[in-house]
């Protein structure tokens, strides 16, 4: 079931970036065929441009906004921006899920446990642990299965395989952190390589125009800014991840002690 919810996250979201990616490749067209039909027009309406865009700009919805940022930053590095947030969004959801059903009672699992080793022993316990999901009762599970041979074997196999289990809570971290770090750094390349172009305009006009390089350095910027909102969104999911995965470990920790008090008792009561 979770690598189920994983795969679909990730389709969602490369199904999304197909849909900017398809829009971003059809939209040139139209705005190659708007500037033609404006160098036709400029002769009679020279004014008449600007109002125009104006207009589009004051009454258009954020979508198309954020599309026509898209399509100005350029393909290449804002596509490789957008394949950073697909993939650490991806990760990051696959996460959560996993880490939303590794969360358990473990109030009532301990009473539960408690209830089985009076009743009806270690196995009625171990019984228990195997039809309970999470990470605390397969640490449960693996304690109580070598209680009998005593319980510092037992306290052991808690300690081995609640860092195994830490383990597995911390899977992909490192993707995740590795995207974030990536993004601003494909935004500043896409900026300096903006920036080289506009200066090889210059280079090639012969004098410094504002209007020759504003709309270079303009759209260098763009991809900058986009690297940084998507090292943002995935910094904000990479620390609700790291508390999620402090608060299970902590509760691990804890239960585990508890745990092993009660296999000390257990003992006590059929020496």
């Amino acid at each position: 079931m979770k690598k189920l919810f994983a795969i679909i996250a990730v389709f969602g979201m490369l199904y999304f970036g197909a849909s900017i990616n398809a829009v971003a490749q059809e939209e040139p067209t139209d705005t190659t065929a708007a500037e033609e039909v404006a160098d036709t027009d400029a002769v009679t309406t020279p004014i008449e441009e600007p109002e125009e865009v104006a207009e589009a700009e004051g009454g258009g919805e954020l979508h198309k906004q954020i599309k026509a940022k898209f399509i100005e930053g350029g393909a290449s590095f804002m596509g490789a921006v957008l394949l950073t947030l697909i993939f650490g969004l991806a990760l990051a959801i696959e996460r959560i899920i996993y880490l939303n059903l590794a969360t358990t009672n473990t109030e009532k699992l301990l009473k539960k446990v408690e209830d089985a080793l009076e009743s009806g022993g270690i196995d009625a316990a171990k019984d228990i642990c195997r039809n309970t999901r999470g990470p605390v009762a397969s640490i449960f599970y693996q304690g109580l299965d070598r209680a009998d041979e005593g319980v510092e074997m037992a306290e052991k196999a808690v300690i081995s395989y609640g860092s195994v289990q830490m383990g597995l809570l911390e899977k992909n971290l490192s993707w995740i952190s590795l995207f974030i770090a990536i993004a601003p750094m494909l935004g500043f390349m896409g900026t300096v390589i903006g920036m080289i172009d506009a200066f090889d305009k210059i280079q090639i006009a012969g004098n410094v125009s504002a209007s020759l390089v504003a709309g270079g350095i303009k759209i260098a910027l763009i991809t900058t800014v986009s690297g940084l909102i998507v090292a943002v969104i995935l910094q904000i999911f990479y620390n609700y991840i790291l508390s999620k995965i402090d608060s299970l470990v902590n509760t691990m920790e804890d239960s585990s002690i508890t745990l092993v008090d009660m296999l000390v008792k257990y003992n006590l009561k059929n020496k």
